[in-house]
């Protein structure tokens, strides 16, 4: 069996080149179809990592960064080589590559080279002893550029939220170096103070609370909730199980919703504000809206926002961005909730290259299918709102009257 999984290790791996070989190919052959058609050189190449990410099921960001391995593995035989042979699994190659994507294809053919003799030892090396000899080799080939990298890369400082498990969040600071020790440092000075002081908290949690005070000013830092929350009238008012959705985190017990709802969480200082929104019996989808304007105006944004959480392309869970037109509007596509839908902003551009149409199909829920330049369909439905059909099965059993189909949206709303 051991030999089995080692046989299907290398399998995996074999595959993988194979599917970097074909995705380059791909790429080139789309980019003279797109040169014949027309296109000027900057534009060739639009759309193609969004294909590559559909056929593979990723997000069209992976997508864009599968071509992107493959495309300069192309130019390291060596790693390729290894790569194709089990040597090396995807992510490792993806290290390598990613170590030396600042430098100019001889120099990254340069490091392949020397690392040549060294492949069958990082069969051996965890992800840091590759990262660190293929990191000394690039700085040795051009060490004006990997300081150069390194100096943009504080221009890429960011903050994000990614959901948590039991409700909670990790909110991650990209920061330069000396900024993110400070930072930190502050951090735990606070907490050492607090707790000589007596706090009974944990480090971490006094931490986490001075971070949350210094950063709103608001002892807790919250001072209103801002929060779209979709749950259905049974766990608001008769203390169903059914979970709720919060748009932009995800699934929360229905319990923790009635708390925020109901109560503010229990804060005497929370303000909170109220939108109620129903959705059509038996679907589990929210009511329409529609507008004669060309843009969307803010109560259907917020509905789509509602309705599709995060952006509608297959595999893409990035945050909604642009609210689209499914029919364009200059085809005559109505601005509407049925021909509506939620975009990011990369594919919002892609879906408006050549080649690349959507409409919408019958369904229980929101459908919408897009078919791209190369023919293949990939279809999109709504999520299902807490206590639709597809998620209640036969927990509640069956009801009667319309609180069995009435859906109950809440949303903030500007006091």
């Amino acid at each position: 069996m051991i030999d089995q999984i080692r046989a299907l290790e290398d399998l995996k791996c074999l595959a993988g080149a194979r599917q970097a070989e074909t995705a380059v190919a791909f790429d080139l052959s789309q980019r003279q179809e797109q040169a014949d058609a027309g296109v000027p050189v900057a534009g060739q190449g639009a759309g193609t990592a969004a294909q590559i990410a559909l056929a593979r099921r990723e997000s069209p960001a992976k997508g864009s960064r599968l071509l992107g391995l493959a495309k300069a593995l192309t130019g390291m035989p060596h790693t390729f080589t290894a790569f194709r042979g089990g040597l090396l699994n995807e992510w490792r190659a993806t290290l390598i590559v990613k170590e030396t994507i600042c430098l100019t294809p001889g120099d990254r053919a340069g490091v392949d080279e020397e690392l040549a003799a060294d492949t069958g030892a990082l069969d051996g090396a965890g992800d840091k002893a590759i990262i660190a000899a293929v990191r000394a080799a690039a700085y040795r080939r051009d060490p004006a550029s990997v300081a150069k990298r390194a100096a943009r890369a504080v221009s890429e400082r960011c903050v994000s939220l990614r959901p948590a498990p039991d409700t909670m969040t990790y909110l991650t600071a990209l920061l330069p170096v000396a900024q993110g020790v400070a930072a930190y440092a502050a951090l735990t000075k606070e907490a050492g103070t607090a707790r000589a002081a007596g706090d009974d908290r944990s480090r971490g949690q006094v931490m986490a609370d001075t971070l949350v005070e210094r950063l709103t000013g608001t002892p807790g830092g919250i001072s209103g909730v801002q929060i779209q929350l979709v749950m259905t009238d049974r766990s608001l008012l008769h203390a169903d199980a059914e979970p709720a959705r919060l748009p932009g985190y995800g699934t929360i017990p229905a319990a923790w919703a009635r708390e925020i709802a109901l109560t503010g969480a229990g804060d005497k200082d929370l303000a909170l504000w109220v939108r109620r929104l129903y959705t059509a019996p038996g679907s589990g989808e929210l009511v329409a809206m529609d507008s004669t304007a060309r843009l969307f105006p803010a109560g259907l944004k917020r509905f789509l926002q509602v309705r599709d959480n995060t952006c509608r392309t297959p595999y893409c869970d990035a945050p909604i961005r642009h609210h689209d037109h499914i029919t364009s509007w200059h085809h005559g596509g109505p601005t509407s909730a049925d021909n509506g839908q939620g975009l990011c902003e990369a594919c919002n551009h892609t879906k408006e290259t050549p080649g690349w149409t959507a409409v919408t199909t019958p369904g229980p829920r929101h459908t919408v299918a897009t078919t791209t330049p190369t023919g293949h369909t990939y279809n999109s439905t709504a999520p299902p709102l807490p206590g639709s059909p597809m998620r209640q099965g036969h927990a509640h059993g069956k009801q009667s009257g319309h609180s069995q189909e009435r859906r109950l949206a809440l949303a903030r709303a500007t006091p």
